[in-house]
């Protein structure tokens, strides 16, 4: 086991991988940039260094101020979370070079699978279905007109290196293809220094199911079942759950064999997360990309199998094997995630950072919340507006809605704005009881409540 593991982000995520080190018995170093002083991660790790200002470029996304940390205090590891260097192939040769553990999988396997176009090609290469699409990246735009008229409108114009919901545009004419494929890849220049895109047939009315990864350096692959993430607006995700309420047990199984198939042939190492489309019918589905870092909804997947993740990434990553009990795991009853966003739902969703004046978190049986903010913390305006994680787990996903609408009532937040209310709307919503919705469902929800 690591003599002492840095962790290379903030918020939830730091304070969660802190708690799993504590329990590993492994010493801890937070890093953190002037405007999280006073979060809760920087409290709880062993040790703190501060890396920069506040805006994550002057911190969160400096590897060397990150290392420089490392070494000063003998870390032998970096856990990267999710988001920020999670999944930036250059950083984690830079650790390797240092002689410093990187938590996640190599560098060749990030690039191989992060690019997104490449990610495709090797999906096609083991059997697993990818939607029709442009054979490598499009030269110029002149070349995306003439492989979206052989494809047939609409179809998704994705920045190769793209992520959360950034390089993302859709056409549905050949009219707007132009803008469309314009906008994609200066929004990728701007967020991942690399505007080159590809296109994939847009896929209508679609459910986004993703499918949870593991491997280990002792021949062990696995997936761990899936969560339905259609629950989303402009691509970002608002509730998840687990298991998916669309998905026959046929069609479970095959996603499954293919996932694990997937991971198997690239000898994976570490967590990951299988990206897919399923059409309205729920009889075909399609590869959509690989997030190779823990993924923010993963509690859902630790409720259901009853596992913890973050510890396996760990353990797999000093060498050890997975866990008897996570490769034998089953499923069992039902899980949904509220991702709780500093956002102003009956104001475009405008972000609303500040001090929170009162915070009171829902509890009793089958309720957990993941966050690192309290009463009297300012939410900083440079991050992702999440500040919490509501996760609740019954045998029934009918107890489970029931619960989180009751969770959702006893959520108590004073001095910013959050999306309980909006969420609220949502588990109440005959659509989402009944499991009648696609990624398209916030968006026309919406519409109609505006109109």
């Amino acid at each position: 086991m690591f003599n002492k593991v840095l962790v290379a982000n903030r918020g939830e995520i730091a304070l969660r991988i802190i708690r799993a080190c504590r329990e590993l018995g492994v010493p801890s170093v937070a890093v953190y940039s002037e405007a999280d002083v006073d979060s809760m991660h920087v409290q709880l790790a062993d040790e703190s260094v501060c890396i920069g200002g506040g805006p994550s470029k002057e911190s969160y996304l400096k590897p060397d101020r990150i290392i420089a940390a490392a070494e000063v205090t003998g870390a032998d590891a970096i856990h990267p979370g999710y988001g920020f260097l999670s999944e930036n192939a250059r950083f984690a040769e830079i650790c390797g070079s240092c002689d410093i553990k990187f938590i996640g999988p190599s560098a060749d396997v990030i690039r191989r699978m992060g690019d997104k176009n490449t990610a495709r090609a090797t999906a096609l290469e083991n059997g697993v279905p990818v939607t029709p699409g442009s054979d490598g990246i499009l030269r110029d735009v002149a070349h995306g007109l003439e492989v979206a008229a052989q494809v047939g409108y609409p179809v998704m114009i994705k920045a190769t290196a793209g992520g959360g919901g950034r390089g993302m545009r859709p056409a549905m004419h050949e009219g707007e293809f132009e803008e469309m494929f314009l906008a994609a890849s200066r929004e990728a220049e701007a967020c991942f220094n690399n505007g080159e895109c590809y296109i994939e047939k847009l896929v209508l009315n679609p459910h986004h199911v993703e499918f949870q990864v593991f491997g280990d350096t002792h021949g062990n692959y696995i997936h761990l079942g899936e969560r339905d993430c259609s629950m989303q607006r402009r691509n970002q995700k608002i509730i998840e759950e687990c298991p998916s309420p669309l998905l026959t047990p046929e069609l479970r199984e095959r996603m499954g064999v293919a996932s694990q198939k997937l991971v198997e042939s690239i000898g994976y190492e570490n967590a990951g997360t299988i990206e897919y489309l399923v059409d309205e019918a729920a009889e075909n589905f399609y590869f959509m990309e690989m997030n190779t870092r823990i993924q923010v909804e993963h509690p859902i997947t630790e409720e259901v199998m009853g596992c913890e993740l973050i510890k396996e990434q760990i353990r797999v990553a000093a060498g050890l094997p997975l866990s008897h009990h996570v490769l034998e795991t089953q499923p069992r009853g039902h899980s949904i995630e509220c991702r709780i966003n500093a956002e102003d739902p009956y104001n475009n969703f405008a972000p609303s950072p500040g001090e929170i004046k009162l915070w009171y978190t829902p509890g009793g049986k089958g309720v957990r919340v993941d966050t690192h903010v309290y009463s009297g913390y300012t939410v900083p305006p440079y991050y992702d507006s999440m500040i919490a994680k509501l996760i609740v787990t019954a045998a029934t996903r009918e107890i489970c809605i029931a619960r989180m609408k009751r969770a959702l009532s006893e959520f108590k937040v004073e001095g910013i704005k959050t999306t309980i209310p909006f969420q609220e709307e949502i588990i109440d919503h005959p659509d989402f009881k009944n499991g009648d919705y696609d990624i398209a469902w916030v968006a026309k929800y919406l519409e109609e409540r505006e109109g």
